[in-house]
């Protein structure tokens, strides 16, 4: 039987059943279609990991991946037939390399793990989102995660060196490697980033680390335009050699923000329709802060920035970013809303926006929407609801429809999961699709990691 040849190889603690199945298992972050898987398989290591694969690809047993279960698309909820493969116990930092400037680490530790080791060593690890302290590095990978650097680093995959992953059938692919430039044939590693675990599972990670900083300056703006917030990101672009930050909060989302997390400190005492969180660093502490000051005071000087509050310390800091990382905490408010992670090319996105809140508007009269963002990037997160879950199909197809036309993207940095797949043609053509199922088949002929997942 399928379950104790698991049992032989993962160890009783290793395969939960029954009652030991709790309900964290049962969906993502998303809380769309939770449903109880009837086996949880939690793996040690790569070499069980491998083993147990190999039986379940012999079985023809299809599993769904799970890390942090931070995900928003539905990619890690199981659906019925399917048992969930959890990577909760491969966890780890398995080496810090300060001479080629690397940080190992196994897929299940928690991407906060692994920044707070590199400033232990006097590095930093740029991947950073909301949901640090419980995602994990290999959620990261699979999604090619993006989060509040990506202007000045790039995703999740400009920082993967190397990784190990598994294949359905338990082979082991062991793509490690630590060098900035290494062009030896094919870079398997990006059969693996972006792909969310449908063609292999990432057990391990090298990632790239970057010297910290002497200096980090933060600042929260309130502008009145949206034409402004082009221009002003523009300006900071070209003032400052590293922006580390520009975070874009439309007046609803901090509004919204302000009324539903009581431990909020609202840093101004007048209303704005965007509100910027800008961050800079460098090198010179004090001609640093000189000149962030200086820059952002001609901002004012020229009327495209109304209002400024300058971060004294770290508390200031860390209160902006509790704005700024608010969602978390207000989400569970609206009601199951619609949650898109939308790109937009920046010289369309106003234009974009709203016809998307024309046509909402014009369709649903209680709608409540929330809207915030990384612009500079051309990622924008819209959240709608009208506090009827039953909804959310119309909202859906309305926003993806509008952002097809405008070349967006349908999602930016969560991922398709199964809850966009079926909105995936507006974003990629037909012959791309066609080869994202060729190597699906190559990979995963019997389809078990993922099924369903990206594509059918």
């Amino acid at each position: 039987m399928l379950i104790d040849q698991l049992r032989e190889v993962l160890s009783a603690a290793g395969v939960l059943t029954g009652d030991e199945v709790e309900a964290r298992y049962h969906a993502d972050w998303s809380r769309e279609n939770p449903c109880r898987p009837e086996v949880v398989l939690r793996p040690a290591d790569t070499q069980g990991l491998s083993r147990a694969l190999a039986l379940c690809n012999t079985a023809g047993q299809a599993l769904v991946t799970q890390g942090g279960m931070t995900g928003l698309s539905g990619g890690a909820t199981p659906r019925p037939g399917e048992w969930v493969l959890s990577l909760e116990r491969m966890r780890g930092i398995t080496e810090l390399d300060p001479d080629s400037m690397t940080i190992t680490a196994r897929a299940g530790t928690p991407l906060e793990t692994i920044q707070q080791a590199a400033e232990a060593a006097g590095f930093i690890l740029p991947l950073d989102l909301g949901a640090r302290g419980s995602c994990s590095i290999g959620g990261n990978v699979s999604t090619n995660a993006g989060g509040n650097s990506v202007i000045q680093y790039g995703m999740t995959r400009a920082l993967v060196l190397g990784l190990e992953a598994v294949l359905a059938d338990g082979t082991v692919i062991s793509s490690r490697n630590k060098l900035l430039k290494n062009n030896a044939g094919y870079d398997l590693k990006h059969l693996f980033i972006g792909t969310e675990g449908t063609l292999g599972i990432v057990t391990e990670v090298t990632l790239r680390l970057f010297p910290r900083t002497l200096s980090r300056q933060s600042a929260m703006c309130g502008l009145s335009s949206f034409a402004d917030v082009v221009a002003f990101f523009k300006s900071m672009k070209r003032q400052f050699g590293i922006i580390t930050a520009f975070e874009v909060m439309w007046e609803n989302y901090y509004r919204h923000a302000m009324e539903n997390v009581k431990h909020l400190r609202d840093v101004f005492g007048e209303k704005h329709p965007f509100y910027i969180l800008l961050e800079t660093e460098g090198n010179h502490p004090q001609l640093d802060q000189e000149r962030f000051q200086e820059v952002l005071s001609g901002e004012m000087e020229s009327g495209r920035v109304q209002d400024v509050v300058l971060a004294g310390n770290l508390e200031d800091r860390n209160s902006f970013w509790a704005i700024r990382d608010a969602v978390g905490e207000f989400l569970t408010s609206l009601l199951r809303p619609a949650n898109f992670d939308i790109g937009i090319p920046l010289g369309v996105m106003e234009a974009c926006l709203q016809e998307i809140m024309t046509e909402l508007n014009t369709r649903f009269a209680d709608l409540k929407c929330v809207t915030f963002g990384h612009l500079g990037d051309g990622n924008v997160h819209f959240i709608a609801t009208t506090g009827d879950h039953d909804d959310n199909q119309a909202i859906y197809d309305i926003v993806y429809a509008i952002i097809g036309r405008y070349q967006g993207t349908i999602t930016a940095e969560h991922g398709i999961g199964v809850m966009k797949r079926e909105w995936l043609h507006l974003s990629r053509t037909v012959e791309e699709i066609a080869l994202m199922r060729t190597l699906k088949n190559a990979l995963d002929p019997r389809n078990i990691l993922n099924p369903g997942r990206v594509i059918e």
